[in-house]
């Protein structure tokens, strides 16, 4: 983290701090806060999350139409402008998430608790309101500030099995009268917005990650994340919520950072692709046709998409963070098809978040924004930096994990697919288990996407170097 450029510790001024306060912020007497403690309010994560910055409930309409409330904690109350915490998460500006530690980016008093949307903890949000037609649209939205309530704090698998008719309710969603039909409710809405963005394009992917597994302090796996039923009712929410949340501040005509992804410039390396499955796309970027392409693979071979997913992201290029001032939008969101995108719903983990949450605060209240356009253009190019160095950090720790786990089988045979093909060298994933390494003999001709066998020659645990050679097959 030191060589990124990260600080792996907060400060002795941030601790300080953060020790002083008497308890999770309260609205002030004068202050616009409506009380929606009543509401069944729940939140979905991984098991082991505590850091809650979103939950989620709604209210049917008339029409098959459903009213979707988000509840963003308002990391703001607590972290001011100025602070030594803020001071932290401005420079580190994410939270570091790697094999054998978490490194928050707020000190885990606030991000586990005080700040956290806590099952059974009264905190201070800020709300996103919309309400979302049978096909899908945003009709209207509201952004305004409120008091919630956890009633059910729910985990994704848990949650996706369920939904999916393969698994028993989650015990806190029996112990909630209504929470079952809350949930379905939040499906069906959640189902109807996704449709209508791919609809324009948004592109279905489904790349592997994965997470540590001990036994005590014992490196055992590296298991995969698979996305699911849950977590997909959980990303279409929070993506309809960032897109309101954008358009509420053009109509404000307050400047934002917005989150894009560039037209991608590897665009001929996707169309070889779909050549190669025997498909076409056409020859100038077009997210419609790929995302049409990618929903027929993922029909027609379920088994091999995250590999395919994998090889267009690799193509795509990566997000970055952008300011733009009032007036016309000119950015725009390659893989969600969406030009109005900012981050918004991850303040205790992400500060893009943060700033956008004061811009906000700050439009509520009929104030100036707390930001002038250079610094928002300085802080986004910033942002957009930090996330590429925590990136680094946590793939340098995943891959010394992956050394770890593999330093016992050289000399053994992998399937694979390439995921990176450039004059710095070609590397490979292999399939089980899922970890990437460099091809270091027999790399010629290689590309992304294509599907190779490796035999594994060398590990570095300390340096996360895990070494490859293509196996050449001399067949016909």
């Amino acid at each position: 983290m030191l060589e990124r450029g990260l600080l792996p510790e907060f400060s002795p001024a941030a601790l300080r701090e953060t020790s002083a306060f008497q308890g999770a912020a309260r609205p002030s007497p004068a202050s616009t806060v409506r009380d929606l403690r009543d509401r069944l309010w729940c939140s979905i994560d991984n098991d082991d999350s505590r850091d809650l910055d979103q939950l989620s409930v709604a209210e049917p309409l008339p029409g098959d139409a459903t009213r979707l409330f988000v509840a963003i904690a308002d990391v703001d109350a607590l972290v001011h402008q100025g602070s030594a915490v803020n001071d932290h998460a401005r420079h580190n500006t994410t939270s570091v998430y790697t094999a054998g530690r978490i490194f928050p980016m707020l000190p885990e008093r606030l991000s586990t608790d005080l700040t956290s949307l806590g099952q059974g903890e009264e905190r201070l949000a800020v709300l996103v309101e919309m309400d979302v037609d049978a096909a899908g649209t945003v009709a209207r939205f509201d952004i305004y500030r409120a008091i919630v309530l956890n009633r059910a704090k729910l985990a994704y698998d848990a949650v996706a099995a369920w939904l999916d008719g393969s698994g028993r309710p989650p015990l806190a969603v029996e112990a909630v009268p209504g929470m079952d039909e809350q949930l379905r409710m939040q499906d069906r809405a959640a189902a109807a917005l996704r449709a209508q963005r791919h609809q324009h394009g948004a592109l279905t992917l489904e790349t592997l990650q994965t997470h540590a597994v001990f036994e005590e302090d014992v490196l055992r796996d590296l298991a995969p994340d698979r996305k699911n039923r849950a977590r997909e009712l959980i990303e279409d929410l929070m993506i309809a919520a960032n897109v309101a949340t954008g358009r509420f501040l053009e109509q404000r005509n307050f400047p934002s950072v917005r989150r894009i992804l560039r037209t991608p410039s590897r665009w001929d390396r996707i169309v070889a692709l779909a050549g190669e499955v025997g498909e076409t796309l056409p020859t100038v970027p077009n997210a419609l046709a790929l995302n049409t392409f990618l929903a027929r693979r993922r029909r027609l071979d379920p088994d091999g998409f995250a590999d395919l997913s994998l090889a267009v992201v690799k193509s795509l290029g990566r997000g970055e963070y952008i300011a733009e001032p009032p007036g016309p939008r000119t950015s725009s969101h390659f893989g969600l098809a969406v030009s109005d995108y900012t981050h918004s719903t991850a303040p205790n983990r992400r500060f893009p978040d943060v700033i956008t949450q004061r811009l906000v605060k700050a439009a509520l209240a009929g104030h100036s924004p707390p930001y002038l356009d250079e610094e928002l253009a300085s802080l986004a190019e910033h942002c957009t930096a930090q996330e590429d160095n925590a990136a680094k950090v946590e793939r340098r720790v995943a891959k010394s994990a992956a050394a770890l786990l593999l330093a016992s089988r050289i000399g053994e045979v992998f399937d694979g697919i390439i995921t990176g093909a450039a004059p710095k060298g070609t590397w490979v994933r292999i399939l089980g288990p899922a970890v990437e390494g460099k091809i270091t003999k027999g790399f010629e001709g290689a590309d992304v996407g294509h599907r190779v066998r490796v035999r594994l020659i060398h590990t570095d645990v300390e340096r996360g170097f895990i070494d490859f050679a293509r196996e050449i097959s001399h067949a016909g």
